[in-house]
């Protein structure tokens, strides 16, 4: 069993940056959750952020490989204009119509809002560092952005398994 050029570019896209990206959220959700007064000691904060800015920038790097891969790289080969290629067969079929409606409009627009949110977070980590274990509002606000992060880019990496599984890219 061989993989083509285009699976090949799917698979990296989806299975290979999406996971890593979501592997990296898991480990940054937990760093930033356990940044409370109660839970860490001077040491212990010192040595949690410096895992934390690793892992949140890695996250960054990983959703931007994310999107650009997909909008660069696979999303040219869904759109191409010959009858067989997945969005000119999901527009052929009244059943599969809304995938490409709606699951193609959230993976093309909305999934560009998680590195960006991504980024954001990084930015907080890298500027407030330890003061996050002070700054309470910070630290949630930077949870709040960093799950925005995870639920578009979940979102788009579920439209994504059930798109490619109703037309996959050939």
């Amino acid at each position: 069993m061989g993989l083509t050029d285009r699976e090949f570019w799917t698979v990296v896209h989806g299975m290979g940056l999406g996971t890593l990206f979501l592997l990296a959220f898991a480990g940054g959700f937990a760093g930033l959750w356990s940044l409370k007064p109660a839970l860490v000691t001077g040491a212990g904060v010192a040595e949690r952020i410096r895992r934390l800015r690793v892992g949140v920038w890695t996250m960054t790097v990983v959703a931007w490989g994310t999107v650009i891969t997909g909008t660069y790289i696979v999303y040219p080969w869904y759109r191409d204009k010959a009858p067989t290629s997945p969005r000119s067969l999901l527009l052929a079929n009244p059943d599969t119509a809304l995938w490409h409606g709606f699951g193609m409009e959230w993976k093309e627009h909305v999934a560009w809002i998680s590195p960006m949110l991504a980024t954001a977070v990084a930015v907080i980590v890298g500027r407030y560092g330890s003061r996050l274990v002070r700054e309470q509002r910070m630290r949630k606000l930077a949870l709040a952005l960093f799950c925005g992060a995870f639920i578009a880019a979940a979102v788009a990496g579920l439209f994504g398994a059930f798109l490619n599984k109703a037309a996959p890219i050939r």
